[in-house]
C-alpha cells in the first residue's frame, strides 16, 4: 500500500510526514471523527509481519492506552487498515531532548526539572509493568511550556547491529544483536544498559540505567558512552566507567550520588526503582548546587548545638566587642584585621545566626522577613535566597519545640543543621 499525504487510514487522514526511523514512519494526521490532530506511527512490514512481536506490542500499547499520565504521550489505539498496522497517539508539540541538547548542556536546575518529569512518567509506566527499553533524548519531547512527554514505549526494530558509522548514535534506531534471540529488544546503542548490550533479559533497572545516561547528557551536554560506531558505544558501556569529574562543578552532591547508583554496571547494585530517583530529585534544591540543605534530620538534630561554629563565632564577636583599651593594637591579635566586608542581604526585619558553607559559596541564616522566623539559604553573590523549610512544612520553625539558636553546615556542606535550647 502506498503511503502518502492525503491518504486515509480508517478515520485518520495523513497530513505530513514528521519523522522516520527504525521503528516506522510517523505522520501528522487529522482524526476526522474527533476533529483533532494526532500522530500516526506506521509500523514497518518486518515488525507487523512478526506475530509474536506484534502481539507483545499490542499488549503494551493497550496498557499504555489505559495509562493517563501527563509525562507519557497518550496512546489512542493500535489499528489495522487493509493490512497496514499503525499506532495512533497524542501529537506532542515542542522539540525532543536530542534537539535541545544540540544547543549544549542545560543549566543544572533545568536538567533536574526535566529529569524529575522523566522519572514521573517512567514510574507510572513501570507500575503498569511496561518497560521502555529504548529511553533516549530523541524519545523525550519537551513542550514550549517545559512539560516533558516520553514517547515510544516498548517499540522495537529488527535491524542487525553492523557497526556502520556515519550516524549520530543518540538518534540511531533500536537494534537487535546478530546471533541473539530473534526480535530481542536491545535499545539504542549509546543508552542501552550493560545487560541489554549482552543480550540478557531486562527489567525496570535497564530503564534506570538509560535514565542515568540521559541525565548525564543533560548536565554535561555530552553523550556518556558515545562512539564513532554503535560497537564503540557498546564497548564503552561494558568496559569503561564514567568520568565523574566531567560533571559541572555546581552539580548537587545528591544528584552525583543518584547518577552513581543509576549507572552501576551490575544491575543488582543499581537503583532498583525509578520512583526512588524521583524522590531523590524532589529533595534536591537546584538553587543550592553543592550545598543542598537536608532538613530530614531536623527533629533528631534540633537539640544538637553546632558547638564548633558557635564557639568560633563567639570568639570573633568577643574580640570585636571588647573595649578598645582591652584590645591589642597588633593585627595579629585581631582575627578580622584587614578583612573586607560585603553586604549579602538587605532584608527588612531581623537576620541572625548566619553560617557560611565550608567551601565559602553559600550562606544560611534565620530571618523574620516574611513574618515568622524561617531559614533562608542562598549562593553568595547572587542575591537569591530560598526557604528549604517552608511555613507549611512539618518542620517549620514555628513548630519547633525549642527556639532555634544556631544554624550551620555539616563538614562537606551537604546538610544544614539547626541547634536550639
Amino acid at each position: 500500500m502506498t503511503i502518502e499525504a492525503g491518504r486515509r487510514l480508517l478515520h485518520y487522514r495523513l497530513i505530513e510526514k514528521i519523522g522516520e526511523g527504525g521503528m516506522g514512519v510517523v505522520w501528522k494526521a487529522a482524526d476526522t471523527d474527533l476533529d483533532r490532530e494526532v500522530a500516526i506511527k506506521i509500523l514497518p512490514d518486518a515488525f507487523a509481519g512478526d506475530a509474536q512481536r506484534l502481539a507483545r506490542f499490542e499488549r503494551e500499547a493497550k496498557l499504555l492506552a489505559s495509562l493517563n499520565h501527563p509525562n507519557v504521550a497518550t496512546v489512542f489505539g493500535v489499528h489495522d487498515a487493509q493490512g497496514t498496522r499503525f499506532l495512533a497517539m497524542e501529537l506532542v508539540a515542542g522539540e525532543d531532548l536530542a534537539q535541545r541538547l544540540q544547543r549544549g548542556q542545560m543549566p543544572v536546575d533545568e536538567a533536574i526539572r526535566i529529569a524529575h518529569q522523566i522519572t514521573e512518567g517512567l514510574a507510572a509506566a513501570h507500575e503498569r509493568g511496561v518497560i521502555h527499553r529504548d529511553l533516549k533524548p530523541a524519545n523525550i519531547r519537551v513542550t514550549d511550556g517545559g512539560a516533558v512527554k516520553i514517547l515510544d514505549f516498548g517499540l522495537a526494530k529488527t535491524r542487525v547491529l553492523d557497526g556502520s558509522a556515519g550516524t549520530d548514535p543518540s538518534l540511531s534506531p533500536t537494534m537487535t544483536w546478530a546471533g541473539s534471540v530473534a526480535g530481542m529488544v536491545l535499545g539504542t546503542a549509546a543508552y542501552m544498559s550493560p545487560e541489554q548490550a549482552r543480550g540478557q533479559n531486562v527489567d525496570e533497572r535497564s530503564d534506570v540505567w538509560s535514565f542515568g545516561a540521559v541525565l548525564w547528557e543533560c548536565l554535561t551536554g555530552k553523550m556518556l558512552f558515545g562512539g564513532a560506531t554503535a560497537s564503540d558505544s557498546i564497548g564503552a558501556i561494558l568496559q569503561t566507567e564514567p568520568d565523574w569529574k566531567g560533571l559541572p562543578p555546581d552539580t548537587p552532591s545528591a544528584v552525583r550520588r543518584l547518577l552513581r547508583r543509576c549507572l552501576a554496571k551490575d544491575p543488582h547494585k543499581r537503583l532498583h526503582h525509578i520512583a526512588d530517583a524521583r524522590i531523590e530529585l524532589e529533595e534536591t534544591d537546584p538553587i543550592l548546587p553543592a550545598a543542598r540543605s537536608s532538613i530530614r534530620g531536623y527533629k533528631a538534630a534540633v537539640a544538637v548545638l553546632a558547638v564548633a561554629l558557635v564557639a568560633s563565632l563567639t570568639a570573633a564577636l568577643v574580640s570585636i566587642s571588647r573595649p578598645a583599651a582591652d584590645r591589642s593594637d597588633s593585627q595579629g591579635d585581631n582575627p578580622l584585621a584587614g578583612a573586607r566586608f560585603t553586604k549579602i542581604t538587605d532584608f527588612a526585619g531581623s537576620e541572625f545566626d548566619a553560617a557560611i558553607s565550608p567551601d565559602g559559596r553559600f550562606v544560611a541564616f534565620v530571618s523574620d522577613r516574611d513574618g515568622p522566623f524561617e531559614i533562608f539559604v542562598g549562593q553568595i553573590g547572587t542575591g537569591e535566597f530560598r526557604k528549604p523549610v517552608s511555613g507549611e512544612d512539618e518542620f517549620a520553625l514555628e513548630d519547633a519545640r525549642v527556639p532555634v539558636r544556631s544554624v550551620g553546615f555539616n563538614g562537606d556542606g551537604s546538610e544544614i543543621w539547626l541547634g536550639g535550647g
